[in-house]
Parts: structure tokens; C-alpha cells; sequence
């Protein structure tokens, strides 16, 4: 069975393990021993109330429960942008007209953003490719928003999440050689993990602060903007799927998506209910599998089952009951892991 747990201190090693198989360009992720310890410890003192909006930042990791291996990771940001500015690329447009030559050009433009300050982040997904089977992609991504359900005053009416755009297999991003290198004077890979490992003054420092026009890119970084990584489009088809959407941002590193949605109207985060719960046999038939969490705050575990979404009561063996941590008594939050409409 696979669960989904916050963070702990033993988890050091796995977490390594995992950022080195991202291939790069996952800037929350990066393969620095003591950057992901600093991670960890800012996630325990989050959950130890110990931190102010700004600094707070919930991380998560994916269990196969048989082994105790650490298989995924994903993360929430609570408030970005009020500690430090959070940057990115508002595509829009400049117009450019004379009524007496009988001109008019549209040009499409970026300009310099801090447009999602104070928003939650959906952040750091990462799962282990030898274990991107059985829905485990969708029960580590939609986790969150159980806890953000169960949990809701801590997070923001917002939420956004920065899809990883596209690098090739080299490390190398078209968007960054056409527009970042230019300012920055440094290979995509020293920018991205410097970024990664909380040295981000430079980008305060060295970014350009006027529109700049995107004809000016070469074709290569035009043909990127908006555009995906692609072991990231997986992601970001599942946060689409519950009603997110691209609103015209983009990473200034990368030139992948910045994803937006409300809160509230989040498809997992509105449906998602409490449910009675007992232990016996589960029900016979076929069954979609539903998303279930605990409301434990300190000791949240959400895992994947069969049931029906509109059960009351959910019956539940042994093991799972085991996994999930639930004791006599408590409720569990449950909800459909596809949307209706969205299967297939």
C-alpha cells in the first residue's frame, strides 16, 4: 500500500536519492544534502507552529508501506512572496500604432511579476519513475488538497503551482539561452541550483525590470513558453484536471506554466467530505477509487482505496485502517480520485 506522510528527519537520504533523479530544472528539489535538511527542519517547525505565514512550508513523502521506502515527495507552500520577492513572467502585450502610416502591431510581451505574492504554492512534486504506476501520481499530488481541506485556515483563498518547463537532456533550456543568460552571465544549471539552495539575491539583482518583447527571443525559446517539461505534463493534466489553469505566468528560469486557481473552487478541496468510519470486509463489486485522509494534523496519512463517493459510512480492513492511523471514533475526509466526467 501506498501512503502519503509529512516529512521526518530519517526521510534525509530518500529525499537525496530522489533529487538526484530529476534530471534538473526542479529548483525546489535540489540534490544539496544540507539544503534538504533545512527543508525537513523548516517543515517540522511549520507543523510546530513555530514560524511566521511567510517562512511556513508543508513537505510530504510517498511511502510503500511492505518496505518503508520513500518513493515521492510533493510540498505546500503557505504564503509565498512575503519574505523574500516571488518572481515570475506575466505574458501580456504592447501595443504599437500610427494612424497616420496605418500601423498597428500587437507585440507579445513579459514583464516582471510579483502578481501571486501571498498565494499558496503547490510545490516540489517528484515521484520516483519506477513507481509512476497504479494512480500513485494522482494520490501524491491530490494529497494536498485533502490537507488543505481538513486544514483550511492555514492556507491561502489561492492557490498556484510552477510547472517545470522544458530542458533538454543535457540540462540545457532554450528559453534560459535565449532570454535569463543574457542577464545573468551563467549556465541555466549553476542559475537553477543556486536558486535552489536559497541564493536568490542575484535575481533581485540582475533581472531586467522593463517589458521585454518576445519576437526578440529566439525560436527555439518562443516555441517553450508556456510549455511543459515532459515528465511534467502528467502533473500538470492532474491539477488541470481539478481546475487550476495557466493564466498567462511563466518561471523566468524555464518559461513553464504558473498554474492558478481559487482555493475553494478546487474540484478535490470542495467535494472532499467526512465520513463515518468501521472496520470490517470491504464491499464486493467494482468500486472507483476514492481518495481517503485522516484529520490528524500532526500525523496526517491519506492512501488510495476503492469505495463509493457517496458512502456514509466507510468500511475499512485492518491494514488500511493501520495505514491511515485511524483510531475509534474519528472521521476520515473522503473523495472521488477522478472526476466523474474525467474518466475513462
Amino acid at each position: 500500500m501506498m501512503t502519503v506522510r509529512p516529512v521526518a528527519c530519517s526521510d534525509a537520504a530518500a529525499l537525496l536519492a530522489l533529487a538526484n533523479k530529476t534530471g534538473g530544472g526542479l529548483t525546489s528539489l535540489p540534490a544539496d544534502e544540507a539544503t534538504l535538511a533545512a527543508r525537513i527542519e523548516r517543515s517540522l517547525r511549520t507543523w510546530r507552529g513555530e514560524l511566521p505565514p511567510g517562512e511556513q512550508g508543508y513537505t510530504f513523502v510517498m511511502e510503500e508501506s511492505a518496505s518503508g521506502r520513500v518513493v515521492g515527495i510533493c510540498a505546500i507552500e503557505v504564503a509565498v512572496g512575503l519574505t523574500e520577492p516571488w518572481y515570475n513572467y506575466r505574458v501580456g502585450t504592447l501595443v504599437h500604432a500610427s494612424k497616420e502610416l496605418g500601423v498597428y502591431n500587437a507585440l507579445p510581451t513579459l514583464s516582471l511579476s510579483n502578481d501571486h505574492t501571498g498565494f499558496s504554492e503547490l510545490c516540489t512534486l517528484f515521484l520516483d519513475p519506477e513507481w509512476r504506476k497504479e494512480g500513485n501520481g494522482h494520490l501524491l499530488s491530490k494529497s494536498r488538497f485533502l490537507f488543505i481541506a481538513a486544514f483550511r485556515e492555514h492556507f491561502s483563498d489561492k492557490l498556484v503551482a510552477e510547472m517545470r518547463g522544458v530542458i533538454d537532456e543535457q540540462g540545457r533550456s532554450p528559453f534560459w539561452d535565449s532570454l535569463g543568460s543574457r542577464f545573468f552571465s551563467m549556465s541555466f544549471s549553476r542559475a537553477d541550483r543556486l536558486c535552489g539552495t536559497g541564493k536568490k539575491a542575484f535575481i533581485a539583482e540582475l533581472m531586467p525590470k522593463h517589458p521585454l518583447y518576445i519576437d526578440f527571443l529566439t525560436p527555439e525559446a518562443q516555441a517553450v513558453i508556456g510549455q511543459v517539461h515532459p515528465q511534467t505534463a502528467p502533473a500538470r493534466a492532474v491539477l488541470e484536471s481539478e481546475g487550476l489553469r495557466y493564466s498567462h505566468y511563466i518561471d523566468i528560469f524555464d518559461g513553464g506554466p504558473t498554474l492558478e486557481g481559487e482555493t475553494d473552487k478546487i474540484r478535490a478541496v470542495h467535494d472532499s467530505r467526512r465520513v463515518n468510519v468501521r472496520i470490517g470486509e470491504r464491499a464486493s463489486g467494482e468500486l472507483p477509487l476514492c481518495l481517503v485522509a485522516n484529520e490528524n494534523y500532526h500525523d496526517f496519512r491519506a492512501v488510495l482505496m476503492p469505495a463509493s463517493p457517496q458512502a456514509q459510512t466507510l468500511v475499512l480492513d485492518a491494514p488500511t485502517a493501520d495505514a491511515l492511523k485511524w483510531r475509534e471514533g474519528e472521521s476520515l475526509r473522503l473523495v472521488r480520485l477522478i472526476p466523474e466526467e474525467k474518466r475513462v
